[in-house]
């Protein structure tokens, strides 16, 4: 029987990012079946950062989570009372 889900494909782009002491991790993926490409940082927490919208490209996806820090700061990760978040960036 085949396998019907789809493969996961992770960036080379994806990373552990650090700046202002903040550490989080970068992952940029797709599936098989899709093009376009998925945002997600996670903070030291777990916490997940989802960006609504996908991208064209990994690099794309990767120059939003830089225009994210360069515009927001490193804060914007950290957990807020707790809760997963989604962003709109």
């Amino acid at each position: 029987m085949a396998d019907d889900e789809p493969n996961l494909i992770d960036s080379p782009l994806s990373r552990t990012f650090t700046c202002d002491g903040i550490t989080v991790e970068v992952c940029i993926y797709s599936l098989d079946t899709d093009p376009r490409w998925v945002l997600e940082v996670v903070n030291e927490n777990r916490t997940s950062t989802v960006w609504e919208d996908y991208f064209e490209t990994d690099e794309q996806a990767y120059a939003a989570f830089l225009e994210a820090v360069e515009e927001d700061g490193m804060l914007t990760f950290l957990d807020d009372q707790g809760t997963e978040s989604e962003t709109g960036h």
